[in-house]
Order: C-alpha cells, then sequence, then structure tokens
C-alpha cells in the first residue's frame, strides 16, 4: 500500500491527473514520501506515453499521408503537454535561459529562477516540440505499433535517465527549501533507483522487440549519453542540478530516443 500512495504521490506531482479529496487525504504527503515516490516516476511515463500513443492513433485513423502523420504527432504532443502541465517543458525553457544569459553560476541561477521567459528559453522550447512533432511523424512510416512503442518506451526512459543525475549531483537550487525539487535533492537510495529500473525494463523489452535489437540498443546509447552530456554540462555550469535541469534533461532524453529510433542508416 506504501508503493501505491507513493505512485499516487508521483501522479500528482508530474501530471495534472487529480488525486484530491479523501484519496488525497489517503495518499498524504511528506517530504519523505516525496523522495520515496522518485521510484515510480518511470511508472508516470507509462500513462503519459500511453495518452500521447491513444491520441496519435486516433488521429491517424482519419488523417492519413505525411500531413496527417504530423497533425498526429502534433496533437500527441499537445495531449501529452496538457496531462503534464508542461512541467519538463518549463524546465527546458528556465535551463536555456539561465545557461544562454550568463556565464557567470550565480547569475545563471538567478534567471533559471525567473518566471518570464527569455529567448534562449522560447528557441528551446519551439526547437524540442518541432524535433518531437517531424520525429515522431517520421516514425509513422514504421507503422503506428513503431509510434506507439517509441512513445511509450521514450516517456519511461526519459524519466529515468533524471533519477541518476538525483543520485551523482549534487542540489544547487533554492537553498530557502521552497523548491518543488528540495525533497528530491536530499537523497535517493538504492532501493528506489532498482524500483524505477524494474519499471523501465519491460518497456525496454517492448522496444527491442518492436524496433528490433540494433535500434533498441541505439535508443537506450542514446539516451544515456544525453543524459551524462547533461550531468557534466550541469557539474561544469552549475556544479550541481536543480528541478529545472532534471526536467530539461527528460526533454533532451525523450528526443534522443525518438531520434534513434527514426533514424535509418
Amino acid at each position: 500500500m506504501n508503493g501505491l500512495r507513493h505512485f499516487l504521490l508521483a501522479l500528482q506531482f508530474f501530471t495534472r491527473i487529480p488525486v484530491t479529496g479523501g484519496l488525497a487525504g489517503w495518499v498524504g504527503f511528506s517530504p519523505a514520501m516525496l523522495r520515496a515516490s522518485a521510484a515510480h516516476f518511470p511508472g508516470v511515463g507509462w500513462l503519459v506515453g500511453a495518452v500521447g500513443a491513444g491520441v496519435f492513433a486516433a488521429a491517424q485513423s482519419g488523417l492519413p499521408g505525411w500531413g496527417g502523420a504530423c497533425v498526429a504527432a502534433l496533437l500527441s504532443t499537445v495531449a501529452t503537454v496538457l496531462m503534464t502541465g508542461a512541467f519538463h517543458e518549463d524546465g527546458l525553457a528556465d535551463v536555456a535561459d539561465g545557461l544562454g544569459g550568463s556565464a557567470d553560476r550565480v547569475r545563471s541561477l538567478e534567471i533559471m529562477k525567473d518566471s518570464r521567459i527569455g529567448a534562449f528559453g522560447a528557441i528551446a522550447l519551439v526547437l524540442a516540440l518541432a524535433l518531437k512533432v517531424l520525429l515522431l511523424a517520421t516514425l509513422a512510416a514504421q507503422g503506428m505499433l513503431a509510434v506507439a512503442l517509441a512513445l511509450v518506451s521514450a516517456h519511461v526512459l526519459s524519466r529515468l535517465a533524471p533519477l541518476f543525475l538525483i543520485r551523482w549531483l549534487p542540489y544547487v537550487g533554492d537553498a530557502s527549501g521552497t523548491s518543488k525539487a528540495k525533497p528530491l535533492a536530499d537523497a535517493i537510495g538504492t532501493g528506489a533507483l532498482l524500483v524505477a529500473v524494474a519499471w523501465s525494463i519491460p518497456a525496454i523489452l517492448l522496444l527491442m522487440g518492436v524496433h528490433g535489437l540494433g535500434h533498441g540498443v541505439a535508443a537506450l546509447g542514446l539516451c544515456a549519453l544525453a543524459a551524462v552530456w547533461m550531468a557534466r554540462l550541469f557539474r561544469r555550469r552549475l556544479h550541481g542540478f536543480t528541478g529545472d535541469g532534471l526536467g530539461a534533461t527528460q526533454q533532451v532524453c525523450e528526443i534522443a530516443i525518438y531520434l534513434a529510433l527514426a533514424w535509418q542508416p
């Protein structure tokens, strides 16, 4: 029952799915529970990816051709953004503004806390969303099952990657403790990582079963490389990670998986 509470708390934290009323009271909340819920972030990806795949399939069934695939990909992306409240996209924009707006570490962190979006953040969002739509539309040529598994696996595995940043890097966000990510920064245990990996293994197996071993390994490898690159970037520029950095890492890893799966050498 504790595992179910932690999963529902992760769902409440990372999506707009309502966990309210008596259910919210039963789930409860504490910083320790939020840390434990990190184990279930890939589980949230299963739901988000399934919604995206369902919308893509429904749209493409009545919209043939390349244009129809683009519209289906766009509607699928809209659905996942609405479901998560653009939580991770907001992190990507803040990171782009902070790192692009100043070479100074302290100033970069200050910019990232600013709720206003700047030129670097807007450009990053446009490019990221465009890449998602075009890569998903390209994947449509491989069949609906290929797109569905790409969406699900990308949303699951891209939510596993940020957990390793929490494990590897110190937290350098809001020292006042008001940041939403602060409870996650205190610690993430080996047990939580193993549970997160357990959520991810079925997605990996399905990915390789549908897209083939070569594309599956390429997707995992490019996702891992993207996560390592983001970790090195944050270590060099910020000396650690922030909540926005975790969201940005999810976005970059998601796109990396789509790219690997769509690539046809």
